[in-house]
């Protein structure tokens, strides 16, 4: 008897499980508690209303960390930025900043980290962000 029909036996119950795709979970785009708390990380409420003047802000920050602006885009509200991180520089850090209208009269800004593709979500990084983005703006205030 030949290997094919015994081939053909073997693998034909396989068949038709092959030919179904994966199912998402219903609950695949549902955030986790713990998503839900490194957004609060990563967000902040700015006391003002000129988008134009917290996207420079933003801009600057970054510049001043030594990230390189890969695209800035004021009606979207979007900067995006990246580095080499010390101290071999063989690691990447990467951040995209949202600067949206928050409540009418305020704005908020989220900053999102990437260090070698892994989520940054250690607090005191968004704090010393946020710290610095202050500064800029009060210094920056006519």
């Amino acid at each position: 008897m030949s290997r094919a029909p015994i081939l053909l036996l073997v693998v034909l119950p396989f068949l038709p499980q092959a030919c179904n795709a994966p199912q998402p979970s219903p609950d695949l785009l549902t955030p986790t508690e713990s998503q839900i708390r490194l957004r609060s990380f990563q967000s902040k409420v700015i006391e003002l209303r000129d988008r134009k003047r917290v996207m420079r802000g933003v801009i600057s920050v970054l510049q001043d960390l030594g990230f390189i602006i890969e695209r800035a885009n004021e009606p979207l509200g979007l900067v995006t930025a990246a580095r080499f991180a010390e101290p071999n520089f063989n690691d990447l850090v990467a951040v995209t900043v949202t600067v949206r209208q928050h409540e009418g009269r305020h704005l908020l800004v989220r900053a999102n980290a990437v260090f070698n593709n892994r989520p940054v979500e250690d607090p005191e990084t968004y704090q010393r962000f946020f710290a610095a983005l202050e500064r800029s703006l009060f210094i920056d205030r006519p």
